[in-house]
C-alpha cells in the first residue's frame, strides 16, 4: 500500500477527538485566527490588504480582517500570509511546522465552501496537524537543509486531504487530491538573503494548493498516488531523504491514536522561533539588573540547525535590512530585549535604534555542543560586563514548548489582544464564544459572523 492512501485510509476511519485534543485543537485555531487578525491591521499585512482588494470579491469563505465574503482558494491564500507574516503563529518544534498557518486557513476556507460542520473543521483541523507532523518527524531537518519550508512543501499536500474531507470526496479522490498538490508544493528559503516578506507566502500558498487541488480532483483530475515515497515524491524531491519514506511510514502507524497536536508550541514573541529562547536569556540577564551600557559583549550558543537561519551571514544580522528582516536576526533581537526591555508587534514594525544596533555590534555567537535542536529549543549567553565580570545564563527550552508548556490564560490573553487590532471588544468576544463552541455547531454562521465583525 502507498503511504498515501495509507494516511487517506487511516484518515477516514471514524473516531471522536479526545477532548484533550479537541481543546488543544481550539486553542490552536483561536491563536492564529488572533494572530492573522494583528496582521491584517499592521504594515506587513499591507500588500495581502492590497491584493483582497481586488482578488477576493465575493463568495463563501472569509478574509481576516474584511466583511465581505470571498472565495475559498483567495481567502485561503491571504489569511495563511496574513497567519505567518508576523513570525508570531505555533510550531511543532520537533518537526519544525508551523501548522496553524496554512492548516487553519485551509479549514477554515473549505468549511465555508463546503458547509462543514464545526465538528468536521476541527477535526480535519486536527488530523492536518497530525499528518504535517509526522511528514517533519520523518526527514527532521531535512527540507530546511535542502532549503524548503516543510510548511509549505508538506502543507500543500495536508491542506488537500483537508479540503478533500471536507468536500466529501471518497478514498480515490483524496488520494488524487494529495497527488495533485505534490505539483503545487514550494516554499525556498531564499528570502533570508535580503529579508524579504514573502516567506509569509509560503503557508498561504499551500493552503490554496489545497483548496485548488481538491476542486480539480472532484473535477477528475488525478495525481500520483506515490506522492511521498516516489522517485520524484516529496521525501526524495524535497528533503533530499530516500530513507525518510519508511519513517513516515512508522510515524503513520499510529495516526488516529497517538495525538501529537497538544505538544505543538505558542509563539510569544512575533519573530522567528529559533530567537525566542535567546530573547528569554536576554531578559534573565536584566533581571540581574544588567543594563547595556556595561556590557561589553554578549556570547550566544546556537544551535547548528538554527544557526543558519537566525546567525548567517553574521554582517547582515547585525544590520539587518529592515524592521521586518530583523525577525531573523539574533543579535537585534538580544539587543532589543536589552535595551528596550521587550520584544513584541512594534519592535519589527520600524529599524532597529541606534541603541539596539550599537549593542548588536558587540555580539557574537558560537555554536552550541550537544545541542537537543529540534526537539527543544535550547540557548546559552556568556554576557562579559566592562569590569571583567561574566554573566552566563542558560534556557533548556522555549517557554511555550512541551517541556514548558504555556497555560491556557497566557494564549487567550494573546488572542484578545491580537484581535483587538481588527475587531472592537465586542467584537473580540463573540469571536472567542463562537470557538468555544465550535465543537457543537451544525455550521460555521456564527463563527464566519464573528470573523466578519457582524
Amino acid at each position: 500500500m502507498t503511504l498515501a492512501r495509507e494516511l487517506v485510509r487511516r484518515w477516514r476511519r471514524p473516531a471522536v477527538l479526545p477532548e484533550a485534543v479537541a481543546a488543544s485543537a481550539r486553542l490552536h485555531l483561536a491563536d492564529a485566527i488572533g494572530v492573522g487578525l494583528a496582521a491584517a491591521a499592521s504594515p506587513v499585512g499591507r500588500p495581502y490588504r492590497q491584493y483582497a482588494e481586488t482578488a477576493a470579491t465575493g463568495g463563501p469563505a472569509t478574509v481576516f480582517g474584511r466583511a465581505a465574503g470571498a472565495g475559498a482558494a483567495e481567502a485561503a491564500l491571504i489569511n495563511g500570509g496574513l497567519i505567518h507574516s508576523l513570525e508570531y503563529d505555533d510550531t511543532h518544534t520537533a518537526s519544525i511546522a508551523h501548522g496553524s498557518a496554512v492548516l487553519a486557513p485551509a479549514a477554515l476556507a473549505a468549511g465555508a465552501a463546503f458547509g462543514a460542520s464545526g465538528a468536521a473543521l476541527l477535526a480535519a483541523y486536527a488530523r492536518g496537524w497530525e499528518a504535517l507532523i509526522r511528514i517533519g518527524l520523518a526527514a527532521p531537518g531535512g527540507f530546511q537543509a535542502a532549503g524548503f519550508q516543510v510548511t509549505s512543501v508538506g502543507g500543500a499536500m495536508v491542506a488537500a486531504q483537508i479540503a478533500a474531507d471536507l468536500a466529501g470526496l471518497d478514498e480515490e479522490g483524496c488520494l488524487a487530491a494529495v497527488g495533485i498538490a505534490l505539483s503545487q508544493a514550494s516554499g525556498v528559503f531564499e528570502f533570508l538573503s535580503n529579508g524579504a516578506t514573502v516567506k509569509s507566502l509560503h503557508p498561504g500558498w499551500a493552503a490554496h494548493a489545497g483548496i485548488i487541488a481538491a476542486g480539480l480532483a472532484r473535477a477528475g483530475l488525478t495525481g500520483p498516488e506515490t506522492s511521498f515515497e516516489g522517485r520524484f515524491g516529496l521525501f526524495r524531491a524535497f528533503a533530499r531523504d530516500a530513507a525518510a519514506a519508511d519513517r513516515f511510514a512508522a510515524e503513520l502507524a499510529d495516526f488516529g491514536t497517538r495525538w501529537h497536536l497538544p505538544e505543538a508550541a505558542f509563539k510569544f514573541h512575533p519573530c522567528c522561533h529559533y530567537l525566542h529562547p535567546f530573547i528569554e536569556a536576554a531578559g534573565l540577564i536584566a533581571e540581574r539588573g544588567i543594563g547595556p551600557g556595561a556590557i561589553a559583549a554578549i556570547t550566544c550558543r546556537v544551535p547548528a540547525g538554527a544557526a543558519g537561519i537566525i546567525c548567517e551571514p553574521w554582517d547582515a544580522k547585525q544590520a539587518p535590512a529592515s524592521g521586518h528582516a530583523a525577525r531573523w536576526s539574533l543579535p537585534i533581537a538580544v539587543a532589543a530585549r536589552l535595551v528596550e526591555g521587550r520584544v513584541d508587534l512594534a519592535t519589527f514594525e520600524h529599524d532597529a535604534s541606534p541603541a539596539v544596533r550599537a549593542l548588536a555590534q558587540r555580539i557574537d555567537w558560537q555554536p552550541l555542543a550537544d545541542a537537543r535542536f529540534p526537539e527543544r529549543f535550547e540557548a546559552e549567553l556568556d554576557c562579559r560586563l566592562a569590569d571583567g565580570s561574566v554573566h552566563g545564563v542558560r534556557v533548556d527550552d522555549v517557554y511555550g514548548n512541551r517541556t514548558r508548556p504555556a497555560s491556557e490564560a497566557a494564549v487567550r490573553g494573546k488572542f484578545r489582544d491580537n484581535a483587538r487590532r481588527s475587531l472592537s471588544d465586542d467584537g473580540v468576544s463573540a469571536l472567542e464564544g463562537a470557538l468555544d463552541g465550535i465543537g457543537g455547531a451544525a455550521d460555521l454562521g456564527a463563527l464566519t459572523a464573528a470573523l466578519r465583525g457582524r
